[in-house]
């Protein structure tokens, strides 16, 4: 089952990287490592080694719930999370929205105020007692996706990830059966007191619930994740006292190693799924908080409940104010999950080098208008390659 699985999502992968360059630039991380690493020494600036995100890209950016439901826009993927440069951060969400910008049809001039906008977003977020839902004006795109965060439930999620409000799990597309041995182990896992714990952490539910695993299946899911080891599982929260029937959606998903650069002698979690939530600690902690790794058929994973306010951005189209007033805003955002990492001294330090490599007429330096362009070129090459591939595959 397992191979036929593999070859089914590769070839489900090609085909959403083929729908647009931007889907290629989302989807073919493993890339823009690969450019990382031809650069020489010097051509970006050197930030203080923190948790970074790794793949920064404006998916991975959305409103994220705590255990008590309150929201905020955060970093919501963490795969690829080191302790690294934060510079590779600010120009993985440079190349996304530049594509962004691109499939939307805007200029190159609103390209290159855009970039200025990542970081005078960035740098607002080192003030003090800086707050970017209060501090920065979120743009509508933002803002509804904020609303539809505040009204979800559970069946916003149910609708929205299964399709479904009834306690199953429907078999298709998106979700596919699995073995008896793989249905065991979950069953297993979720029989651990750590499990328990996790699906009872929301607040309106009794820390004594019964938990009971209902139903599972394998989760198509991404683009990047594709191929590797996920499950959805839906799990019964049976309160001991009130007898109240909640119901709460597990997503699990194998963790690999990173191949974001990672930071020399930097010192984390050996095991894939812990770093995976250490760093979710850091830079997105409503989310880190309601994760736990775990081992699945001798794989390192990490677990977390689907909230129904965690949703993500999407933009199919921009317009030029929209453009510039999204950059602004998830420039802000980035720059408050890194900056709460350092202490005043740090900050100060990387705020000085930031400055140093901006020139007098324009806010984005050459190093970040460099990066973009030549990413840009060198995805929008691959993106027509992986396309005559795929059309020669599948003809």
């Amino acid at each position: 089952m397992t191979n036929e699985r593999n070859q089914l999502l590769d070839k489900i992968r090609n085909q959403k990287m083929s729908r647009s360059a931007h889907a290629y630039v989302r989807g073919n991380t493993a890339r823009f490592y690969e450019w990382l690493e031809t650069l020489k020494v010097g051509t970006l600036p050197e930030g203080p080694p923190i948790w970074i995100c790794g793949d920064c890209h404006v998916g991975n950016l959305g409103p994220v719930a705590n255990s008590r439901e309150q929201i905020e826009i955060q970093i919501r993927d963490l795969d690829q999370t080191v302790i690294g440069n934060p510079a590779h951060d600010l120009i993985r969400l440079a190349l996304s929205l530049a594509s962004a910008a691109r499939g939307s049809n805007l200029p190159g001039v609103i390209t290159t105020k855009m970039l200025e906008e990542i970081l005078v977003g960035y740098e607002l977020a080192f003030q003090p007692d800086f707050d970017a839902e209060i501090d920065t004006d979120q743009p509508r795109s933002i803002r509804n996706v904020t609303r539809a965060a505040n009204g979800a439930s559970w069946r916003t999620l149910a609708t929205e990830r299964i399709k479904d409000p009834k306690p199953t799990i429907p078999l298709g597309k998106k979700f596919w059966p699995i073995s008896e041995a793989e249905n065991a182990s979950l069953r297993h896992l979720f029989e651990s007191e750590g499990m328990h714990e996790l699906a009872t952490m929301a607040h309106s539910r009794e820390t004594t619930s019964t938990v009971k695993l209902v139903d599972a299946a394998y989760w198509v899911k991404g683009c990047s994740s594709l191929g590797r080891m996920r499950y959805a599982v839906l799990l019964e929260v049976r309160g001991r006292q009130s007898n109240d029937i909640d119901y709460c959606l597990m997503d699990i998903k194998e963790a690999v190693k990173a191949a974001a650069p990672r930071a020399d002698g930097a010192k984390m979690p050996t095991d894939q799924g812990e770093r995976v939530v250490e760093g979710a600690r850091h830079l997105s902690p409503f989310l880190g908080k309601r994760m736990t790794s775990v081992k699945i058929a001798n794989k390192s994973a990490f677990v977390r409940e689907l909230m129904p306010q965690d949703l993500k951005i999407e933009i199919e189209s921009l317009t030029e104010t929209q453009a510039l007033k999204v950059a602004h805003y998830l420039g802000a955002i980035v720059g408050k999950a890194h900056s709460r990492q350092m202490d005043h001294h740090t900050r100060t330090r990387w705020q000085q080098e930031l400055k140093r490599t901006q020139s007098a007429t324009l806010a984005a330096p050459a190093w970040m208008w460099n990066s973009t362009v030549e990413l840009l070129v060198e995805h929008e090459r691959a993106y027509l390659e992986h396309c005559r591939r795929y059309m020669a595959d599948n003809c």
